[in-house]
């Protein structure tokens, strides 16, 4: 059986493909990141950069950011694996997005 750090990286090279598959989206700094540094060390610098990132900006501008980091941050499943602070930065950025939780 998995753990959850492992369940965590494989949804994130998910939201990757699924991305490319559904939005014809190819995030390859993305998925370079991931691949390096593991999902969870990605996500977290992903979510702590000012402002967000240009693939947030393009999920949005795609009506999809049901497959952002932050999304998937908020998972409940994913919980224990980030800080109160990690998983309110997500919140308030989908909310300021228009995000539908």
């Amino acid at each position: 059986m998995k753990d959850l750090g492992q369940l965590f990286h494989d949804a994130m090279i998910d939201i990757y493909l699924r991305a490319k598959r559904e939005c014809k989206y190819t995030a390859s700094r993305f998925l370079q990141m991931v691949t390096e540094k593991g999902g969870i060390e990605a996500a977290r610098a992903l979510i702590q950069k000012d402002g967000g990132t240009e693939g947030f900006t393009k999920l949005w501008e795609l009506r999809r950011l049901d497959l952002s980091v932050e999304a998937l941050v908020l998972q409940e499943q994913y919980r224990e694996l980030f800080t109160d602070q990690e998983r309110t930065l997500c919140r308030d950025r989908l909310e300021k997005y228009g995000y539908k939780f």
